[in-house]
């Protein structure tokens, strides 16, 4: 992540994260600090010509795409605050009792599932490169005759990591087994959601 503010070519390409997962992850966990919310890098001091080639959507994804026991918030304080898309920086865990790759093309995207250890969340992240793409992702390694919400942050319509990188939409909706989530992704953009069971209610 650091060589998008110290590149003088303009930081890395936006298929990055899909070629990590399929190389260098595959010998386990390495070292990686997703979550910066400035993608425009305007709060450096100095005039550079390197950004970060990412929405705020993908910059989350990146925290269950990316397997890394030691994640943080590695943007400044300042450029958390007022935002909601952080509830999900602060709901990830950064360890997993289960893994399930769901789709996935080298330098292009891959989707990932993860399911919490300890615990019954279950977090979602898709990625692609500079091309808007649309899937169709099965839930069904959810537990059967279970009721889940899905938390789903998503790019915008108009998102792209060029142009409009923080058009970001926060929607909730009731998913289960049998659900199969239409996930839209914007050129160079990414899909995050955090999968918990309903709580019944009282």
């Amino acid at each position: 992540m650091e060589y998008n503010a110290w590149d003088q070519e303009g930081g890395n390409p936006e298929e990055h994260e899909s070629v990590l997962v399929f190389t260098r992850m595959l010998s386990g966990p390495f070292d990686y600090t997703p979550g910066i919310f400035d993608l425009t890098l305007s709060s450096a001091a100095d005039q550079r010509p390197s950004r970060v080639r990412t929405t705020l959507a993908k910059a989350l994804a990146n925290y269950v795409v990316i397997y890394s026991p030691l994640h943080m918030a590695a943007d400044l304080i300042e450029n958390y605050r007022d935002q909601p898309a952080f509830a999900f920086v602060e709901d990830v865990p950064t360890d997993w009792e289960e893994t399930r790759v769901l789709n996935g093309r080298i330098g292009d995207y891959v989707t990932i599932a993860r399911k919490e250890r300890g615990g019954d969340d279950w977090y979602l992240g898709s990625v692609t490169d500079e091309f808007a793409r649309s899937f169709d992702v099965s839930l069904d390694f959810l537990d059967a005759g279970r009721d889940y919400v899905a938390e789903i942050y998503a790019d915008a319509h108009n998102a792209d990591w060029e142009t409009k990188p923080k058009q970001l939409e926060i929607r909730e909706q009731p998913v289960g087994r049998d659900t199969v989530l239409a996930l839209r992704l914007a050129p160079g953009g990414g899909q995050a959601i955090r999968i918990r069971p309903r709580v019944p209610a009282r």
